[in-house]
């Protein structure tokens, strides 16, 4: 995992439209429209964008952490402990036996126990999408109606994520405890 550059651009608008063809195939909706959008954050001064990359040439996986998330949805006193959220993942489909969605997941989960951090929070618009972050060990905390969406808002408490350091260094085709 490293920070997002502006030469990261062309790669990461690839790796998204690959994601998107693989959504629009199985009927999903898609960032399409928003591809554009999310390469060009790369340029981001906040440098919270964040880029999975194998063998330190070919982008596959981006996401996206930052210090705050949304007023909306979480109570005052959730707002207040120390939190990372975890916003605009997308990986590479053609690497799904990767997982690089869980690994840069776990990543932010040991990342955020790193800096001191109690939690590491999302959101999404779908029930599968909650399915997929529960695997994750997410947990769903709220729901709710936002303009026409519904809104799950999830949680996983910051640790540390044993074997993940190894898994970096390794380049292990398998995520520590994938299998069990």
């Amino acid at each position: 995992m490293r920070p997002a550059v502006s030469a990261d651009r062309p790669a990461v608008a690839k790796m998204i439209r690959a994601r998107c063809a693989w959504m629009e195939e199985r009927g999903l909706p898609s960032w399409r429209e928003s591809v554009d959008d999310l390469a060009g954050q790369c340029d981001n001064p906040c440098g919270d964008v964040w880029l999975l990359e194998l063998d330190g040439s070919r982008i596959v996986g981006r996401t996206t952490i930052q210090e705050q998330g949304p007023p909306w949805g979480w109570t005052e006193a959730e707002r207040a402990e120390p939190a990372h959220y975890l916003n605009t993942s997308v990986t590479d489909p053609g690497l799904r036996d990767l997982r690089p969605g869980t690994l840069m997941a776990w990543w932010a989960v040991d990342r955020a126990f790193r800096a001191g951090l109690s939690w590491v929070r999302r959101d999404c618009l779908s029930p599968d999408l909650v399915r997929y972050y529960s695997a994750q060990g997410f947990h769903l905390v709220h729901e709710l109606e936002r303009a026409k969406y519904r809104l799950y808002l999830l949680a996983r408490q910051a640790e540390p994520m044993e074997g993940l350091s190894e898994w970096f260094m390794s380049g292990r085709p398998a995520l520590p405890g994938a299998g069990r």
